[in-house]
């Protein structure tokens, strides 16, 4: 769009990712959602407005939501756990390293995947909905509470975070070597594929007693500044979004609507797939798309490693995470 709408040649509405939207917004690449905005915001989750929404202005029209939740294997879990304390109490009895057996994986050392391991008990990565760089959450009680059940995973998942891939975890889940994984709706088509019946879908257990909020992006259409029919291009992004339009998108692809009423219809609600995504969607937060999330990730990745890794101490090293964070924000180099 920053080449092709200049010229003429962009389309009029664009589809991406939320997270890109702060670089979007910043180089005056789209509209905001002014003429929709009290229908857009009333008719969606306020995950997704949040979502599709920078400095407090409206510029999207949600589409769809993605987020990941926990798979199963029905043959091999009898009782679905709803805390990670079950969880660990099932794995007990089934994880065997020696056999590459495990009861429970997730990718440790991704915090898009441990998100929840930060951010249930109040953890948060900047405030006022990811827009206050200032205001970093990852190193308070909650995050710490919630970080000190993510290190006692270890007793059963006694592998490197290194070596948790996606590969490795695909393997596993569909030999039936591996019983639970947090995963996302990417993963589907091959489970489904390879478990047929055998496969269940659960929301996230819970980390400290309180539900498991995990990472969410929202995708939406978004009008080209550049548009030479601005409300002509509102005018689709509008009906491309309804609850209709939604629907019509989820028994195409499997994708989890946004719009209030769209979950709530028996379409998505007799889905035991989708509703599932549909139930973890309501507990997640969009990944913040402020340009200095760039600059979480590296840090606490390395964070992530260390104290999966290396049993270092959750409160210092958080701290030493968050430290990194406000350099690099600073225009400094992390240290």
């Amino acid at each position: 769009l920053a080449q092709d709408g200049p010229s003429g040649l962009g389309a009029d509405v664009v589809l991406f990712p939320h997270d890109n939207l702060g670089k979007a917004v910043a180089t005056n690449l789209v509209l905001p959602n002014d003429f929709y905005e009290e229908k857009t915001k009333s008719s969606n989750t306020e995950a997704a407005i949040q979502g599709v929404s920078y400095d407090g202005v409206l510029y999207g029209y949600p589409r769809a939501a993605e987020t990941y939740l926990m798979y199963y294997n029905k043959d091999l879990v009898k009782e679905v756990p709803t805390s990670m304390e079950e969880v660990i109490e099932f794995s007990k009895t089934f994880t065997d390293k020696s056999k590459n057996k495990y009861g429970f994986m997730f990718e440790t050392g991704n915090l898009y995947f441990a998100y929840p391991f930060l951010a249930s008990n109040g953890g948060y990565i900047f405030g006022n909905g990811g827009a206050d760089v200032n205001d970093i959450g990852l190193n308070n009680d909650g995050a710490v509470k919630s970080m000190e059940v993510y290190a006692s995973l270890k007793e059963i998942l006694p592998v490197k975070s290194g070596d948790i891939t996606p590969d490795i975890k695909r393997g596993l889940f569909t030999a039936g070597d591996l019983a639970m994984d947090i995963n996302g709706p990417w993963e589907l088509g091959g489970y489904k594929e390879a478990l047929g019946d055998k496969l269940g879908v659960a929301p996230i257990p819970t980390i400290g007693g309180q539900p498991a909020v995990s990472f969410s992006g929202i995708k939406a259409w978004y009008v080209s500044s550049f548009s030479k029919y601005p409300q002509a291009a509102r005018l689709f992004a509008d009906f491309a979004t309804s609850k209709e339009a939604q629907l019509q998108l989820s028994a195409l692809v499997g994708s989890v609507p946004t719009n209030n009423e769209a979950q709530e219809d028996d379409q998505i609600k007799n889905d035991e797939y989708v509703s599932a995504f549909t139930e973890q969607f309501k507990s997640s937060q969009p990944m913040p798309s402020v340009p200095e999330m760039a600059n979480v990730w590296s840090p606490v990745g390395a964070a992530l490693a260390e104290i999966w890794d290396n049993n270092k101490d959750v409160k210092e090293t958080l701290d030493k995470a968050v430290s990194q964070v406000k350099d690099l924000n600073s225009g400094g180099a992390a240290k």
